[in-house]
């Protein structure tokens, strides 16, 4: 009920709005045409700020902050109060009720807390955020046993001891190269794992749900938290939990200025990538159509597939649990029947299993680690194969799991939820549909 009276407002506020700012535009010209191009850039940069988080919530609305801090200006010089305002808080009003109508929180079914939890915990990754929050502190508060890695210790080898030692319950601590071998043992094992986001930037963490802003909070996870089951994906039996990147920025990564100047050398490998001998001809793969190609600037495969684009919540995976890979190919490949002039320089589509031929060794870039792989490079989809717990005050669903694909699907979903049609998130229940 609040979702859909959220939305009746958003509807309302919204045409009112639009309405009341046309008629100052025109009447008040130029200045009510210069007050409604920044209301128009406001709504937009808010309305992208809202529907994501972290740095891009941020940029977006310090964008809207300073549009609006451009017609607050247009208002003042005109003296025309009133009116202005109105069109002004109007706004305001229609993206806060938008956001409340977009809103998810899944509704997890408790599971009961591991008896033996472990977590492990990487001190350096995200810039020393283990121990900026005393995630061991926290961690022994809650009756987890904490596991720090220090250099040269194999986190394989760690967290194998740790079953073995009768740990019933497996938390990480770091990046997503790290989250994939705990998350890959904790599904061959049956066991409960929690992501804690203390990595850099937690796109895994991201998409399950797991609220980035709040590490500590991500350890109730084991506390009183709730549980789903999402999929996992692996290329030549090696497990990743976001994607597996190959061409031009995977030969990027191998390069050891690229942390440094990662733009200088990404352009930098380009001729490189993409000239005689690069990945641009090294590559052999077979599309949705069954024909096979070569070459292509960039192959990503996903675990589930990303929102690519413009679109609100482009860059994550609306779900994680549609047991697909997804597979999106960079650049204009060669041979097969599906090429055809005009075609966009990408191409997208799911699968479950795809490979990658070459004649020689292909670099990859696997959860943003660089490695080198041997050919052909076989990649599938593990459905439902990991038990993931979420703190229960955390989202629980990917930002994008209800967000639609643009302001004009975007109305079309708010007069839905109105109408009281909207349709129920897609992690609202455990395990697969």
């Amino acid at each position: 009920m609040r979702r859909r009276l959220a939305a009746i407002v958003a509807l309302l506020a919204g045409l009112a709005t639009a309405v009341l700012a046309v008629v100052v535009s025109v009447s008040q010209f130029p200045r009510g045409l210069g007050l409604l191009a920044c209301v128009l850039i406001a709504a937009l940069a808010a309305w992208y700020g809202v529907m994501r988080r972290g740095t891009a919530r941020v940029a977006g609305l310090i964008v809207a902050g300073l549009a609006l801090a451009g017609a607050l200006v247009l208002v003042i010089v005109g003296g025309r109060f009133g009116v202005d305002l109105i069109v002004v808080a109007g706004l305001l009003v229609t993206l806060a009720a938008a956001r409340a109508s977009f809103a998810v929180k899944a509704e997890l079914p408790r599971a009961d807390a591991p008896l033996h939890p472990v977590l492990f915990y990487n001190p350096l990754s995200g810039g020393g955020k283990a121990e900026r929050f005393e995630l061991a502190k926290e961690a022994r508060a809650r009756g987890i046993e904490p596991i720090e890695l220090t250099r040269g210790t194999d986190l394989e080898v760690l967290v194998r001891g740790a079953v073995e030692r009768g740990a019933d319950g497996l938390a990480m601590a770091g990046g997503d190269g790290s989250q994939a071998v705990v998350a890959a043992i904790a599904a061959e094992h049956a066991l409960p794992y929690a992501c804690i986001p203390a990595g850099t930037r937690n796109h895994f963490a991201l998409d399950l749900g797991v609220d980035r802003d709040d590490v500590v909070g991500a350890l109730d996870a084991f506390v009183e938290g709730g549980e789903r089951l999402v999929d996992l994906a692996e290329v030549n039996g090696r497990v990743f939990v976001n994607n597996v990147s190959l061409g031009v920025y995977a030969e990027a990564v191998q390069r050891s200025e690229y942390r440094n100047a990662k733009i200088r050398t990404l352009l930098d490998t380009v001729p490189d990538a993409l000239g005689a001998g690069g990945s641009e001809l090294d590559m052999r793969w077979t599309g949705p159509g069954g024909h096979g190609h070569q070459g292509g600037a960039a192959v990503l495969v996903s675990n589930n597939r990303y929102r690519l684009g413009r679109a609100v919540g482009s860059g994550t995976r609306p779900r994680i649990d549609d047991g697909l890979l997804g597979i999106t190919v960079m650049g204009a490949p060669t041979g097969g029947g599906e090429s055809r002039r005009g075609q966009r320089p990408w191409r997208e589509w799911s699968a479950p299993t795809f490979e990658v031929d070459s004649d020689r060794p292909l670099p990859a870039g696997v959860d943003g680690e660089a490695l080198v792989l041997d050919a052909p490079l076989q990649f599938r989809i593990r459905p439902g194969v990991l038990r993931v717990r979420i703190a229960h005050q955390h989202p629980g669903s990917s930002p994008s799991a209800m967000a639609p694909e643009g302001i004009r699907a975007s109305v079309v979903e708010l007069v839905r939820i109105a109408l009281g049609l909207d349709r129920e998130p897609a992690h609202a229940q455990p395990g697969r549909p």
